[in-house]
């Protein structure tokens, strides 16, 4: 009989594409790691690892299997939590996944009144790219992800929480942060920097920059905001930064100059989002309202 541990071990070697390396995602030796793949493959009559191949290739119908086989996995993990929700309540451990443009200067107030609220609940947060976490969401290694949007994937619950105006800041040095007013036409052609291209940052900045016929600097990417917020204050170029991190004590304004744009609306649009269907969905609804409503506060309160 084919078993839910057989699965995840053959969805593990999909994920690795090494036997060595699958065998330590599921937490058992390589040699049993191949003898139940070994089973699986006599139980069901057909071929479904390559294993001549490096990395390891599954065939057309080992493929087809680990599909369906995540979703039996995951919905065996559904009805398991269910079962744990509705002994516990809102509590235990919540894998929680945020964009790192976000995470630092959010996560500490949002923290804050989830405990307050439900101290029985935990949050093991993973900063991480939001496209990555989002396939890490569908395939179960999260259970919940604060992203902005648009966010892809299918069966997922995306929850619009907030948005976020963005601003532009120059070198302190620069004339333009002397300006009482900054027009479109005056940023023609200066030089502006970005997080590395797989972050929505770096694709939002890339429209704008286009709109304001400025040149995103190729080859300077930063790894975070601190690091644009750096460069830009060195000299290196413009920058375009969020307004919770404007107003956080972990960022700021210093070493910058924010620019009073004419005519400026740029925001971005922040989600929660989590698998749709999931037994907890009542659950991250509520810490989704939480998030949202923390967020408001902030950006209708004072600048710090």
């Amino acid at each position: 009989m084919t078993t839910l541990r057989q699965l995840s071990y053959l969805v593990a070697l999909a994920d690795s594409r090494n036997f060595r390396r699958a065998a330590d995602l599921v937490h058992i030796a390589q040699p049993t790691l191949s003898q139940q793949l070994r089973a699986l493959e006599a139980r069901l009559g057909v071929t479904l690892v390559e294993r001549n191949e490096s990395p390891v290739q599954l065939t057309p119908i080992g493929r087809d299997l680990v599909t369906r086989a995540r979703k039996i996995l995951l919905d065996v993990k559904d009805a398991e939590d269910m079962v744990r929700r509705a002994k516990a309540g809102i509590g235990g451990t919540i894998r929680f996944g945020v964009t790192p443009t976000l995470g630092p200067y959010l996560m500490p107030r949002i923290v804050a009144s989830l405990h307050r609220r439900f101290p029985d609940m935990r949050l093991y947060i993973r900063e991480g790219i939001p496209d990555e976490q989002a396939r890490e969401l569908a395939r179960g290694e999260l259970d919940m992800v604060l992203s902005p949007l648009p966010v892809s994937g299918s069966d997922l619950h995306i929850e619009p929480l907030f948005r976020e105006p963005l601003h532009i800041v120059c070198p302190p040095e620069h004339p333009l942060g002397r300006s009482a007013k900054v027009r479109r036409g005056d940023l023609a052609g200066i030089g502006f920097l970005s997080l590395d291209r797989r972050h929505h940052a770096h694709r939002q900045a890339r429209e704008i920059c286009e709109d304001l016929k400025a040149t995103l600097l190729e080859g300077y990417e930063g790894t975070s905001l601190d690091s644009l917020r750096q460069m830009c204050g060195s000299g290196l170029g413009f920058a375009i930064l969020p307004e919770l991190y404007l107003r956080s004590e972990v960022g700021g304004e210093d070493m910058v100059t924010r620019l009073t744009m004419a005519g400026w609306s740029a925001s971005r649009s922040i989600a929660a989002v989590w698998r749709d269907g999931s037994a907890y969905s009542d659950s991250y609804g509520t810490i989704a309202e939480t998030i949202a409503t923390e967020a408001r506060a902030i950006l209708a309160g004072p600048a710090l």
